[in-house]
């Protein structure tokens, strides 16, 4: 899969697709739609779409409710739910996996049980344990630093509260590309204390998360650097890779575009690979189970936690940990809790048109 092209050729190749042209246009997130290998027409997927809104048990990426776009195609259930604040181009990657899991289906899974981690948000210290009951017994656990209005002490103590918890659990700390390069390297130094096993996304760039990997290695600090963002909103995802920026990499399947691409970029970028969700219901849990079922090797505990975050799922079956993994089975909506769970008209038109549009960028 080549990623792009260059000036010269007479096309380029994006996610298997020939793209012709006396010459390559830059391929950015927000300008290039990952095109799934069918697309259904707007009226097939207007047929059977859903718009949910899902109350949180905790805040969460700043919101208290997740808003998502359900799709029932002949293969099951996918979902749309990119982020309002994201552009159309790059949301059509998201539309691009929902086809491919409600249309397409899955690959062949190597694995039927996939361990996965608890997500501690950046709530005070002492809501910790109440966050991680809800995950039962788990093994790994992902922890929210870097919060705006926050401060690093805020940032010690939560995780020194899951460690006080979980005196044996795996702990990796999520900044989102909060920090710079000299907050990074200090934050984790200090964190460090409690043994990390990865810090997510430290600072926002490729180039600082090469620096961050490069001072921390210096010092003699044993904490490894997952690149996320850095791999799903990179015009090109093997960036971090080539610049020897990350030790691993975080993979989403909604942002990636589907299943299969996010097995290739995986493939090409030789690293280890920490399946995440994006906050997704169970029906887009189910596709991150997909992956990592898929994956050649699966070192780490994955993010596929989330739905505990909710109030309530779209399926009676909800696809949650039970001592620490998830079995790999299909998630279908429920009619009553799509109907319970329905966002408002206002709400509905709005991810309506949204579909429509970033529809048009996917259509042949």
């Amino acid at each position: 899969m080549a990623l792009g092209g260059s000036a010269g050729f007479a096309g380029f190749v994006f996610a298997g697709f020939v793209f012709a042209g006396a010459a390559a246009p830059a391929c950015t997130v927000e300008s290039m739609p990952t095109v799934p290998p069918q697309v259904p027409a707007i009226e097939e997927l207007l047929a059977g779409a859903h718009v949910v809104s899902l109350p949180m048990r905790v805040k969460f990426r700043g919101i208290m409710e997740r808003e998502s776009l359900l799709l029932r195609g002949p293969a099951g259930w996918g979902e749309f739910c990119p982020f309002p604040e994201y552009a159309d181009g790059e949301a059509s990657r998201w539309l691009a996996a929902a086809i491919e899991a409600a249309w397409e289906g899955f690959p062949a899974p190597l694995r039927s049980v996939i361990p996965v981690n608890a997500t501690v948000p950046a709530v005070p210290a002492e809501r910790v344990p109440e966050v991680l009951a809800r995950f039962g017994r788990v093994d790994a656990v992902k922890v929210k630093v870097a919060e705006r209005g926050q401060t690093l002490d805020d940032d010690a103590a939560r995780v020194a509260a899951v460690r006080a918890a979980l005196p044996d659990a795996a702990i990796r700390v999520d900044a989102n590309g909060g920090w710079d390069v000299p907050g990074a390297v200090s934050a984790l130094t200090r964190l460090a204390g409690v043994g990390l096993e990865y810090a997510e996304q430290p600072v926002p760039t490729i180039d600082g998360l090469a620096e961050v990997r490069r001072q921390l290695r210096a010092a003699g600090t044993p904490v490894l650097i997952a690149a996320d963002e850095s791999v799903r909103k990179e015009s090109d995802p093997l960036r971090v890779a080539r610049a020897g920026a990350a030790d691993l990499l975080v993979v989403k399947v909604a942002p990636l575009g589907g299943v299969r691409r996010a097995l290739d970029i995986v493939a090409q970028a030789g690293l280890p690979a920490v399946v995440s969700s994006a906050l997704d219901t169970s029906v887009g849990i189910r596709a991150g189970l997909a992956l990592a079922a898929a994956l050649p090797k699966l070192p780490y505990a994955c993010g596929l936690g989330t739905v505990s975050l909710f109030e309530s799922d779209i399926t009676t079956d909800p696809l949650v940990s039970d001592d620490g993994a998830i079995r790999l089975r299909d998630a279908a909506a429920d009619a009553g809790l799509l109907e319970r769970y329905a966002a408002s008209g206002e709400r509905r038109d709005w991810w309506l048109a949204r579909l429509r549009r970033v529809h048009a960028l996917l259509a042949p």
